[in-house]
């Protein structure tokens, strides 16, 4: 398939279809006249890279699971390093709420006891 069917199959911008092939995590053939094609694979990879995506990880961390790519991630998240790399991701988001939380208190802190001066 072409770039637009992909794109439209998927909800991916073909700019965005390109990027993921610039980062590597998509693949294509180019045809004759110069067309990139795509195989019926690339419909679940895509969605796949869209739904890591949206759930905060970078391009560099879905390189990490371009071996996953092509399973069923919602309904059969069986791929060994992306549970291994959710939990990283999820424990470094944590760790960054409480370090804004502490700056929060610090903040409202000062700002009590500019009220009061």
């Amino acid at each position: 398939m072409r770039i637009g069917e992909l794109a439209e199959r998927t909800g991916a911008s073909p700019r965005s279809l390109r990027y993921y092939e610039q980062r590597g995590l998509l693949a294509s053939e180019r045809a004759a006249n110069g067309y990139r094609e795509y195989g019926t694979e690339a419909v679940e990879r895509v969605r796949n890279i869209r739904l890591l995506l949206e759930s905060g990880l970078t391009s560099e961390d879905i390189q990490e699971l371009r071996n996953c790519l092509e399973l069923d991630l919602v309904r059969e998240p069986e791929c060994a390093e992306a549970v291994a790399l959710y939990e990283q991701r999820l424990q470094a988001v944590r760790e960054r709420i409480d370090a804004l939380t502490a700056t929060e208190r610090r903040l409202e802190r000062h700002l009590a006891e500019s009220a009061e001066a």
